[in-house]
């Protein structure tokens, strides 16, 4: 009896078996039945085929049915994004912020009635508190100056701009679209690592040249920085502002490979690389090591773009580290135009799922901290902070501005305003809607013209419901939010002030013998301007 219950696994196989010679029996007097036995006969040979093989045990115990479970998997991630989660579960975006860009770039009505869908009373809710006499804007093209004292070049800034995506993660057309939306909306588009494209430099939009590791557009051929390409690249009227890049929230400590089957003509054109090898970007810089060799490379970089903003990304990590450099900025006197913080929350790039999930620092923690750092070293009127990291509503903006951003940068809001459906399939090549994909025919179905008015129109609402934040809070100009604008419920039912949590330390703290905030001043003691070695690894000459 158990060996009968054992093979019952089989049923199907056997069923489909005698299925196939009857319907052989049955095709003799009745052809159309044939049909009906190729189907048989094939799925017979299917079983057999699972039988045979030892890759899969559940295809190897339960033939043929064992496929429907493979098939099941496969689909699982769609079937849970349009059937079964909330409007405001994160995975990692909900629906709710998904359908809020959509219908901000269509320009489709994002108002909602009958109330909020937000549990007000639990944990973690968080709210901005608004005035009694609101402000209205006419004008909602907010901006920021970035460039500090030894720029020659500053650049009047949106607060709302596209993050670093490179062209090869991105499709052509999703850069075209991209860039003419920014060109049309006045706003900047960073090209990521990547080099600046054709298609970057067809739209004619702002850009922000984002410098990586693998130095792409402005190298050698063994992959060393090449100040002469750079120049030649930053003297493009095009290019507003320089970004290096030291870690990214996706992978921060991590290096890329993009093979060589991968590379197109068009992506080696781009990143001055050769066909038919590999691309390495390592995981650290070669043109310069040490807080000391940044400040002096972001000095060369700056001088070399005769004078235009420079400065440089990062996730944070160790805290100590980030100390280290404005130590190197207090010690030279190069002190970077701008910092834009990325978090671990991740964008467009793939990453190893430990990366993604466990490495490298939260924006809003990792915004506050650099903010704090600035102000205490005396450096922050010098240096304007952006902050990317899932940065899609007004109310996003406003929360890291209150906190200490000048501006904000977003991708994947963006990627959704080009008609990205979240179907987390940017590393295979095979986005259903073209933007992450080298497939030309994929890449058909995003058209350039009407998704660069989405891009625009997208920016163009969000900036207006900005507006209408600051106004609502009484502000004359979104810059304006503080940690205090905002509360939030806590676990214990009761609710906090911003300010408590993420308050402005006071100015120039770190260079007085003061005992106030005693975390930073004990991190601070022990950062070199030399060296990113913890102290008792430096040795000094």
């Amino acid at each position: 009896m158990q060996k009968l219950i054992e093979l019952q696994r089989y049923a199907t196989l056997v069923t489909v078996a005698i299925l196939t010679v009857i319907c052989l029996i049955i095709g003799i007097w009745e052809p159309w039945v044939l049909l009906l036995a190729a189907l048989f006969g094939a799925l017979t040979l299917l079983g057999l085929r699972d039988v045979s093989q030892t890759k899969h045990a559940v295809l190897k115990n339960y033939p043929i049915l064992g496929h429907i479970r493979f098939l099941f998997e496969k689909i699982r991630p769609e079937i849970r994004q349009y059937l079964i989660e909330s409007d405001q579960e994160e995975q990692p975006f909900s629906r709710e912020q998904r359908s809020l860009v959509y219908q901000r770039s269509k320009g489709a009505e994002d108002k909602r009635p009958f109330g909020s869908h937000e549990k007000v009373y639990e944990a973690g809710y968080s709210w901005l508190t608004h005035s009694v006499q609101p402000i209205h804007f006419s004008n909602t093209d907010f901006r920021v100056t970035i460039g500090g004292p030894d720029c020659k070049q500053p650049y009047e800034a949106s607060l709302y701009n596209i993050s670093a995506m490179s062209f090869g993660s991105l499709s052509a057309n999703a850069i075209s679209a991209l860039n003419q939306g920014a060109k049309m909306g006045g706003f900047a588009h960073d090209t990521g690592e990547g080099g600046i494209s054709r298609y970057h430099r067809q739209g004619g939009g702002d850009l922000i040249y984002e410098i990586g590791s693998g130095y792409f557009g402005c190298r050698n051929d063994d992959g060393s920085f090449n100040p002469d390409r750079f120049a030649e690249q930053a003297a493009d009227p095009q290019v507003k502002m320089i970004e290096l890049k030291l870690s990214q929230g996706a992978k921060p400590g991590h290096g890329g490979m993009l093979p060589a089957a991968k590379i197109t003509p068009e992506i080696a054109e781009a990143r001055e690389i050769p066909m038919g090898q590999d691309c390495v970007s390592p995981a650290a810089h070669s043109a310069f090591s040490g807080p000391m060799g940044l400040m002096k490379f972001i000095g060369e970089l700056r001088e070399l773009s005769n004078g235009k903003p420079v400065g440089f990304k990062l996730c944070i990590g160790h805290r100590r580290e980030f100390m280290c450099i404005v130590k190197a900025m207090l010690e030279t006197g190069i002190v970077p135009d701008f910092i834009v913080v990325d978090g671990t929350e991740g964008g467009t790039g793939a990453a190893p799922l430990e990366f993604a999930n466990h490495v490298g620092m939260p924006m809003v923690e990792g915004l506050t901290f650099v903010h704090n750092t600035l102000r205490g070293a005396g450096l922050r009127d010098q240096v304007k902070i952006g902050a990317a990291g899932k940065i899609v509503s007004a109310f996003d903006i406003a929360k890291a501005l209150s906190i200490g951003a000048d501006w904000c940068n977003s991708a994947r809001g963006y990627m959704f305003a080009i008609g990205c459906i979240q179907a987390q399939a940017c590393h295979t090549n095979h986005c259903p809607v073209g933007v992450t994909t080298q497939d030309p025919l994929r890449q058909k179905a995003l058209v350039v013209p009407d998704k660069a008015k989405r891009v625009a129109r997208f920016h163009a609402n969000t900036l207006k419901a900005l507006g209408e934040m600051a106004g609502a809070a009484g502000l004359d100009d979104p810059c304006g939010f503080l940690p205090y604008h905002f509360m939030t419920r806590r676990a214990d039912g009761r609710i906090t002030e911003s300010n408590d949590v993420y308050a402005y330390l006071r100015d120039g703290f770190l260079l007085d013998d003061g005992d106030d905030n005693p975390i930073y001043r004990k991190r601070w003691s022990r950062a070199d301007a030399h060296s990113f070695d913890p102290p008792d690894l430096v040795v000094h000459d």
